[in-house]
């Protein structure tokens, strides 16, 4: 089937997403993805779809997570119920269980009013964008109102809570290769899908690892902790005198570090630091995937271990992408999603966070000196609030503005303008090797489109500097 417009499609770089209960994130539009993620298995020839169903712990997961199984069974699906459970947990059943797909019901580093749908194929990576397109336009097929199954032909669901568990297990013995077991670790579970088993997976790796935000009550998962917000995780380590800290997000497919002096290690970093492991062990295959928002100090280094740097579009399913094209092994984002795709079909904060301290400690890396050692060009980053993203990107101010930049950067640096795919915002990065440059650069460029921003913002929209 044809595919829809990128801005006309109800999906976005991580699956359907939108404040829980109203806009396109009801249960009425949950039923009805369900029924034609069934219906686009079915037409790939798949005769008794089963799918692997999880959350995460937003308190609106259960109402929406209801309505997408109602969806799935009326159309002839059967389910495995996960309960709460990780993203890449989900994954991890799609494989284990021999499902057809998996289904998430999560907004990830979203605030909790926010909620979202994510469809996985049957290798438990993130669906294509012509298969999020496919599936959509079931949405509109005649097919779709008349598919109704009956009797034994209506999906059953069988609940599976033990199986988040089963996933934990998984990660310790696959992923806690060769870690220091002496280091002494914050871990930051975001009050998110890791909460439940995060305490006993990294007893079971660190002789006193110190647990925190874990106690999630469907309204505080994201909120002023995990991966977004570093600065509370960062003061715990630097006032405990512990040695590094770990955050995830709310489902736990992303994973980021502070050192012991509270400095952020960013996925760039973990991606350096996995890759010259994976290198050394030739394991690396073709190189590394990065995204466009990657530090141009990542690929200086990798190029360095003569590792071949790919980039690619922002979003671990496109990272996913071009490694299977390039066949790379390794490859991520800045913000946390790593693939190590001899381990994972998908961004596991879990495992690529044990990943990376397994290889820290192999090539005996000190992870005091990862950040300075690291050298990044110096980055600007401004969000801008827009309900139509691509008409914002074609004005002619902003068009103007960032030529101006980009010509007052040269060789020395770059611009990258690029809609959000989750959120109405439009993400604006300025890199340049000298500070003072891009001081002067970035300022101007974020002044000029500041104009054009639209009013009356919420306020978790407003302009930021992520850390």
């Amino acid at each position: 089937m044809p595919g829809c417009e990128k801005n006309r499609c109800l999906f976005g770089t991580d699956g359907v997403r939108d404040v829980a209960n109203r806009g396109i994130m009801t249960p009425e539009m949950a039923l009805r993805l369900g029924r034609s993620y069934v219906l686009f298995l079915i037409e790939s020839g798949v005769s008794r779809p089963s799918i692997a169903v999880g959350r995460d712990t937003r308190r609106s997961g259960p109402m929406i997570e209801s309505a997408l199984i109602a969806g799935l069974t009326s159309a002839g699906a059967d389910v495995s119920k996960l309960g709460i459970i990780p993203t890449p947990g989900v994954s991890f059943a799609v494989s284990r269980l021999s499902c057809s797909g998996g289904a998430v019901v999560s907004a990830s580093h979203n605030p909790s009013e926010y909620n979202g749908i994510k469809f996985l194929g049957p290798d438990g990576s993130k669906l294509s964008d012509d298969s999020e397109a496919e599936i959509e336009d079931y949405l509109g097929d005649i097919l779709f109102d008349e598919w109704r199954p009956t009797g034994s032909s209506v999906g059953c669901v069988l609940s599976r809570r033990s199986f988040c568990a089963e996933y934990a297990d998984w990660v310790v013995d696959s992923c806690c290769i060769n870690v220091d077991r002496d280091l002494s670790v914050v871990v930051d579970c975001a009050n998110g899908a890791a909460s439940p088993v995060a305490g006993e997976l990294f007893r079971r790796c660190f002789r006193n690892p110190v647990v925190i935000e874990d106690n999630p009550d469907g309204t505080n998962i994201n909120e002023q902790c995990g991966v977004m917000h570093t600065h509370n995780l960062a003061s715990r380590v630097v006032a405990g005198g512990h040695d590094l800290g770990l955050a995830l997000d709310g489902d736990a497919d992303r994973v980021l570090f502070v050192d012991g002096k509270g400095r952020l290690i960013d996925g760039d970093i973990m991606l350096w630091i996995i890759g010259k492991w994976l290198s050394k062990e030739h394991r690396i295959g073709g190189g590394v995937v990065a995204t466009v928002m990657s530090n141009k100090a990542l690929e200086e280094h990798l190029q360095d271990e003569g590792i071949p740097v790919t980039r690619c579009a922002v979003g671990d399913r496109y990272v996913l992408e071009a490694m299977r094209n390039m066949g790379a092994r390794l490859g991520g984002e800045q913000s946390g999603h790593v693939i190590a795709s001899e381990y994972v079909a998908t961004g596991d904060g879990l495992c690529s966070g044990l990943l990376f301290l397994t290889a820290c400690r192999v090539l005996g890396e000190d992870m005091g000196t990862l950040v300075d050692r690291f050298g990044r060009y110096p980055q600007a980053l401004r969000n801008f609030h827009s309900l139509d993203k691509d008409e914002f990107l074609r004005r002619e101010s902003v068009e103007e503005a960032v030529s101006k930049a980009n010509r007052e950067l040269g060789e020395s640096g770059r611009v990258l303008v690029r809609p959000s795919g989750t959120e109405p915002l439009v993400r604006v990065l300025v890199e340049a090797k000298d500070d003072g440059m891009l001081r002067t650069v970035s300022e101007s460029l974020f002044a000029a489109i500041r104009k054009e921003e639209d009013g009356n913002r919420p306020d978790h929209f407003a302009e930021v500097t992520p850390q």
